[in-house]
């Protein structure tokens, strides 16, 4: 244990409260490219830890920056925490209890780790020339990092857990001036990338833009079209709140309890997924993480729930507490999948929507939703026609009771879905 924690748990052990100490410390890289030239190379150091007490059925909360702390800073953070907890409107429910914690596979890669600032620097200026190699009349950008961390529970109930991660994040931006278009493609990974994934996302972004250049807005249309993967997550994120346990208990839902019919599909939550960047093996509260069903065959099995929640509304956590040192845990979602159906979509016919944007200013409750296209396409008989500046429009509960689930499955950072047929509207 690191000796400013050990320390820190050794003072609480003379209080009279139950208590939780969360630590994180790590390193970044990044590079920013405009205009196919490096701006931009930074480094960030962080490290801190964040303390929670339970006093009186209240919770204090109080961090610190840095790992080496003298013993008086030390103090000081209890006495805040103790203070704060005093006053605190907010309620406490305990902390969980020590339980095993799975082994999640490949999301840590000592080369990530152990890369040199000035190998990943190099790495960045080539990934800049090869935008100038594969440029046309766009215009390219984009970025490139890299991080490592370490974040670790002790808390007063016996937990006392570290893990260490690491991350590469790829992203890439074209424009075309005229015509106007704009291509983008964003990914991330838990181990370091060859260059084949830098020339997959230069081509895909260039191969959007030159498709947006060419793209018109489609006459109104109202019938069967398929989501590809990108607009299938935006559409998603209109109805995944819904799912939050906080949301349920509050009443911002619209469900109130599991059991409720809305389609035909599986939807899951799984931080176990080896090699995912949403993968963990404990959450930010010490719970195990967990595969998580929401809803299995269209019914609505699970809420997603951190300790708090899970208490409030009589059921288990589901180990989806995120947080930094700097924050208390709040809930989210690990690596979202949309299990596989049984149609067969990749060489489908139709209306086919890309990626669409918007999605913030739906209304989760009622379903309500009116997305802008940012691009689409119509094939027929082999040939692709794109579009883009229409209005995806209609109800997200309504979509997922009516919608046909494809058979392949795409990734987008930690959303994975195949194709989806739905009943859609176009304006």
């Amino acid at each position: 244990m690191i000796e400013a924690v050990e320390k820190l748990a050794e003072m609480l052990e003379h209080e009279n409260v139950e208590w939780e100490i969360f630590y994180q410390f790590g390193r970044s890289g990044s590079f920013k490219i405009e205009r196919e030239t490096l701006e931009r190379s930074q480094r960030k150091f962080y490290s801190g830890i964040g303390l929670r007490v339970g006093l009186n059925g209240r919770l204090g909360f109080s961090y610190i920056t840095g790992l080496h702390p003298r013993e008086e800073n030390l103090e000081r953070l209890v006495k805040r925490a103790l203070k704060l907890a005093k006053i605190s409107e907010v309620p406490f429910r305990g902390f969980p209890v020590r339980r095993r914690v799975p082994q999640v596979e490949g999301i840590y890669d000592r080369e990530i780790d152990e890369i040199p600032f000035e190998e990943a620097h190099s790495l960045a200026l080539q990934y800049a020339e090869l935008m100038r190699e594969k440029k046309g009349k766009e215009t390219l950008s984009g970025s490139l990092s890299f991080a490592v961390g370490t974040s670790g529970v002790v808390n007063s109930n016996g937990i006392e857990l570290e893990e260490r991660s690491t991350y590469m994040g790829v992203s890439a931006y074209a424009v075309i001036s005229e015509p106007p278009g704009t291509g983008s493609y964003r990914q991330s990974f838990t181990s370091l990338q060859p260059v084949e994934e830098l020339e997959r996302a230069v081509e895909g972004a260039v191969d959007e833009a030159r498709l947006s250049a060419s793209a018109e807005k489609l006459e109104p249309y109202s019938g069967e079209l398929v989501l590809e993967t990108e607009a299938v997550a935006s559409v998603m994120d209109v109805f995944m709140s819904n799912l939050y346990g906080d949301e349920v208990y509050h009443g911002r839902s619209r469900f109130s309890k599991p059991g409720e019919a809305i389609g035909n599909f599986t939807l899951v939550d799984d931080s176990t997924l080896p090699a995912l960047p949403g993968s963990y093996s404990f959450d930010g509260e010490g719970t195990p993480g967990q595969r998580t069903v929401l809803v299995e065959d269209g019914v609505v099995r699970n809420f997603l729930l951190d300790h708090t929640y899970a208490s409030f509304l009589d059921m288990e956590s589901t180990g989806n507490a995120l947080r930094t040192f700097r924050s208390v845990p709040y809930i989210g979602t690990s690596n979202v999948v949309i299990e596989p159906g049984g149609e067969s979509l990749e060489d489908y016919e139709g209306v086919i929507v890309r990626k669409v944007f918007g999605e913030h200013t739906a209304n989760p409750v009622s379903g309500d939703f009116s997305l802008t296209v940012e691009l689409g396409y119509v094939v027929k008989n082999g040939e692709l026609k794109p579009f883009k500046d229409n209005m995806l429009v209609g109800n997200v509960f309504e979509l997922l009771r009516k919608m046909e689930v494809g058979k392949d499955t795409r990734r987008v950072l930690s959303f994975l879905s195949p194709r989806i047929l739905i009943e859609g509207r176009l304006v």
